[in-house]
């Protein structure tokens, strides 16, 4: 009787923080967010919570894939939980596909969420990867990189001499970096659009953050340790892509992956770097660097009119700040929030945010 005392308790304090906070901040003057529901992940509900309906979403639209600590799922823009499970390991989803697989998977099982049909891949010899609606595997080494047709067939393999460490695909595209600081970019029947690209300059030559465009037409790239470097490529004519912008970023830099993503319709890229967040703008091809409220845990990926989101984390686990900026400086919104595990993303005027066993929807106004 306690625990579930704390419980609500714990739950309570989530939703006067989203309603009392969040939804009625004001971020400009013109610009609010209003809360559209809030979720419980019970642990004792575990599978499919509500019947599926159609082949998406129970109204019809697409659906959100969430993790959130020991639990994963997808829920619809209506708050709906189509599957809501504990994870017990590895797992690699997207909005139309996800897999949940040991170290050394001998049978591998990928499943669509939306209708609950599986595709099963005896002897893979790899780790699922989805992005940009198709179904790839990276091999146990990590040296190869193969896509797979929506009945688990072959499309093509791409063989790397060293170690992958990023991935993207956007547009038909595959963009790759590498441990050996190589770039590669692959059209969709896996063959390469230019020679492997080295950025060099830095004493460690590592890609440690890849992203391309929704296009394929622009490239960002973190490059290297000591110095670490952000690159910025831009495609002219067919198969010819052009370093249109480099900067040596501060400190010696991060030995891990960057995140990083294209944002406003493909007009910005945020990255991550020592000195704080980095926001590139294409048009004017200059680099505004805001201090960040602790270390960058999750990004808004759309960051549309002008309205960008993020989570950090302090010192401490469960210390987190929910920030709201007005590109590309002003900071708008930062709410001080405590959870061990948090989640975020955003699809079109909605955010969705999630802390401890909760999740919650608000919708991004204008007046």
């Amino acid at each position: 009787m306690a625990k579930k005392k704390v419980y609500f308790t714990i739950l309570a304090v989530f939703a006067f923080v989203a309603y009392t906070i969040l939804a009625a901040q004001p971020i400009p003057p013109e610009t609010t967010l209003s809360n559209n529901w809030i979720k419980t992940l019970d642990s004792s509900f575990d599978e499919f919570t509500e019947q599926r309906s159609g082949s998406s979403g129970g109204d019809g639209s697409f659906l959100i894939p969430f993790m959130l600590g020991n639990r994963f799922g997808y829920v619809d823009p209506g708050g709906r939980l189509l599957l809501n499970r504990k994870r017990e390991k590895t797992i690699s989803f997207s909005p139309e596909y996800w897999a949940e697989f040991d170290p050394a998977p001998r049978e591998l099982l990928i499943n669509d969420p939306r209708t609950g049909t599986e595709i099963t891949l005896e002897n893979s010899g790899g780790y699922p990867v989805f992005m940009d609606g198709r179904i790839f595997l990276v091999s146990k080494d990590q040296t190869s990189l193969t896509e797979l047709n929506r009945k688990g067939e072959v499309l093509w393999r791409y063989d790397y001499e060293a170690i992958l460490t990023c991935i993207d695909a956007a547009g038909g595209y595959v963009l790759t970096g590498t441990v050996d600081g190589m770039i590669d970019l692959l059209d969709g029947e896996g063959t390469p659009l230019f020679p492997s690209f080295a950025p060099g300059a830095s004493r460690i030559p590592v890609i440690l953050g890849c992203r391309i465009s929704s296009d394929g037409s622009k490239l960002a790239v973190i490059s290297g340790i000591d110095k670490q470097r952000f690159l910025f490529l831009e495609q002219y004519g067919n198969n010819d892509y052009r370093v249109t912008h480099h900067e040596f970023l501060k400190g010696e830099g991060f030995r891990r992956e960057v995140q990083m993503a294209f944002i406003g319709n493909d007009t910005r890229v945020v990255f991550e770097q020592e000195e704080g967040l980095g926001i590139y703008d294409v048009r004017s091809r200059s680099t505004n660097t805001l201090p960040l409220s602790g270390h960058l845990e999750i990004l808004d990926e759309e960051g549309k009119e002008d309205l960008f989101f993020y989570i950090s984390s302090g010192s401490g686990r469960e210390e987190k700040r929910f920030v709201a900026l007005k590109l590309p400086e002003k900071e708008l919104l930062n709410v001080p929030f405590k959870s061990g595990v948090s989640f975020l993303t955003r699809r079109g005027k909605d955010l969705y945010i999630g802390g401890g066993t909760t999740l919650a929807s608000f919708s991004v106004n204008r007046r």
